[in-house]
């Protein structure tokens, strides 16, 4: 990655404060019960933030908060449902990339491939292209199944020659 994303959830947290109004001082809460704790602790802080999220979809740097911490949650707990939280939050910021600051906006697009390759779902490099290109095809491509043949082993075949 060409940044830090603690870094930039930090920052982008800070920014939020004008966004969250009165619910300010329950991110606080929440942001330092998730930074300073592990496990069932900052999972159910963590939880807590997005949930905060929901509630204000257009306070934009605190869903862009949302998508840095969803990061953390990675690196920490490797598990499926947080690649696949992430890359729903990444795709719901960058839907409508208007008042949004473009800095976020391509660090919340390279973390959306980010979270998208944990899933397996990172799009072919030109490497791979050129490879499936240039890699030649069975003769049956095309052919239905059953419309082959089977390979018929000689009569002369002897298996204990090539055990």
């Amino acid at each position: 990655m060409r940044f830090d994303p603690a870094l930039a959830a930090q920052e982008a947290f800070y920014q939020a404060e004008t966004e969250l109004g009165s619910d300010w001082d329950t991110a606080i809460e929440l942001e330092g019960t998730f930074s300073s704790n592990a496990g069932s602790t900052a999972r159910e802080a963590y939880e807590g933030l997005l949930a905060l999220a929901q509630r204000h979809p257009n306070a934009h740097s605190f869903q862009a908060f949302c998508v840095y911490i969803t990061w953390q949650q990675v690196t920490e707990e490797t598990i499926a449902r947080h690649f696949e939280t992430g890359m729903k939050l990444c795709e719901a910021y960058l839907v409508s990339p208007e008042a949004k600051e473009p800095r976020h906006i391509e660090q919340i697009a390279e973390l959306h491939e980010s979270f998208r390759a944990g899933l397996g779902l990172e799009e072919e490099d030109d490497i791979q292209v050129e490879f499936r290109r240039d890699t030649p095809k069975a003769a049956t491509d095309g052919v239905p199944r059953e419309k082959c043949r089977p390979s018929v082993v000689s009569s002369s075949f002897d298996p204990a020659l090539h055990e």
